[in-house]
């Protein structure tokens, strides 16, 4: 997410934000596979499926701001170009 925050334009920052959702996710699913099959404590591993789960919400909250800010300058600067 650091290197969003950098991005030099808006798509560069949703396509980043996009890598972040995806990497959350499969941390997610590596998360469930060590407390389903007990290689670690699923005491231990519960919370932080549930931080991993609040992340992937946050992430996917910013980008459907960021992707609908994307449109609504896209449209506006069409109208500007009429």
């Amino acid at each position: 997410m650091e290197e969003a925050q950098g991005a030099i334009s808006g798509a560069e920052f949703v396509c980043k934000t996009q890598i972040s959702l995806k990497e959350a996710k499969e941390t997610h699913y590596w998360l469930r596979i060590l407390s389903d099959s007990e290689i670690a404590d699923p005491d231990l591993v519960k919370p932080m499926l549930r931080e991993c789960a609040e992340i992937i919400a946050i992430l996917t909250a910013i980008l459907r701001t960021a992707k609908s800010n994307l449109k609504s300058n896209d449209t506006k600067a069409t109208f500007r170009d009429r």
